[in-house]
């Protein structure tokens, strides 16, 4: 295999690829060159305006770009259905198939077919959030956050006093050009400055600030993913409620069976909330760790550094959201168990 002349060439490339993305990351500025590095990009915990003072935040209008791609998905295939399905049809007939049956095996066909529209929404959701996440330009392409903006929701009090003192200190990004496009060109990885230092010296045409994407992942945000949780938790104990009537409860208020049965009912309940903090978490900090993950490749190996780690990514947005939609499957075939397992 060495000896073909093709694959020499395409593993000399490949080689001399890796060594300059090295070189020219931030790893090489280590050594004085760095010439392809670019900051690395704010990331925050907490969704951020699309724009200042605009009451949308950027996860938001990622959860309609989803929204809007299922939509469009769904109404592709319900205008095209045929009784022989072409490759796209046939791909998603494939996929709830194969859903539907493993609902099946779990919670028994008469209540896969009442859990399955729920338990499909949420893993469709998760996973098309997720992989929209990862796309180019998903937490690099925003707007930048000028000093004055900086002091003014950051470092002001209610009273309207400005910490001077931690403002001062707080480092920012150099960007090139002004206006409504300002650029991180390659190289620019040690532009940086400080606020006090950007406010007395010499501005040349550029802009510094704090770089707020326009979208990013919608499970990036504790709020999205709590909600979901909330929505899967709550609809659980309706069929609970539906199945069993008041029995349900008994599941968690337990005085017949002494002060056993009152301290398992206890645990029970505190399984319940224990479930919602596990759903919210979960998925918020496999997704956040992700981007962070990405960013930090981008940032240290440019060109090539983020390439097997999309891979992963994908990978891992469509575990969690199976995840997520297996566990409510789960949570709700328990809820419509009767306590003793004498209900089918």
């Amino acid at each position: 295999m060495l000896r073909n002349p093709r694959t020499l060439l395409i593993l000399a490339i490949g080689l001399v690829v890796f060594i300059v993305a090295i070189l020219g990351g931030a790893l090489g500025k280590a050594f004085g060159l760095g010439f392809l590095g670019t900051p690395l990009a704010a990331i925050a915990i907490p969704a951020e305006p699309m724009y200042p003072d605009v009451p949308i935040t950027n996860t938001m209008v990622a959860t309609w770009i989803t929204i809007v791609v299922l939509l469009i998905v769904t109404l592709m295939v319900r205008s095209r259905l045929t009784e022989v399905p072409g490759r796209f049809q046939g791909l998603v007939e494939v996929v709830l198939e194969f859903f539907l049956n493993l609902a099946e095996s779990i919670a028994g066909r008469e209540r896969a077919r009442r859990f399955f529209p729920l338990v499909m929404t949420i893993f469709l959701f998760i996973v098309t959030a997720n992989w929209i996440g990862i796309l180019p330009g998903a937490g690099t392409i925003g707007w930048i956050e000028s000093t004055e903006y900086i002091a003014d929701h950051y470092y002001t009090d209610a009273e309207g006093n400005v910490n001077t003192a931690k403002l001062d200190k707080k480092e920012i990004q150099v960007f090139q050009g002004e206006g409504p496009v300002a650029l991180a060109m390659p190289g620019s990885i040690a532009d940086k400055t400080t606020v006090k230092e950007w406010e007395k010296g010499p501005q040349d045409g550029n802009t510094a600030g704090i770089l707020v994407p326009y979208f990013r992942g919608a499970n990036t945000d504790l709020n999205m993913t709590l909600a979901i949780a909330v929505v899967a938790m709550v609809m659980v104990h309706v069929w609970g409620f539906s199945a069993l009537g008041f029995g349900h409860l008994g599941k968690y208020i337990n005085f017949r069976e002494g002060p056993i049965g009152f301290f398992v009912g206890l645990l029970e309940g505190i399984s319940e909330i224990a479930r919602l903090i596990s759903f919210t978490f979960r998925l918020f900090g496999n997704i956040f760790a992700g981007e962070v993950l990405l960013a930090a490749m981008i940032f240290l190996i440019p060109l090539i550094g983020i390439i097997p780690f999309l891979g992963l990514e994908l990978f891992v947005g469509m575990i969690q959201a199976f995840i997520f939609a297996m566990l409510t499957l789960v949570f709700a075939t328990a809820a419509t168990t009767a306590h003793g397992g004498d209900h089918h």
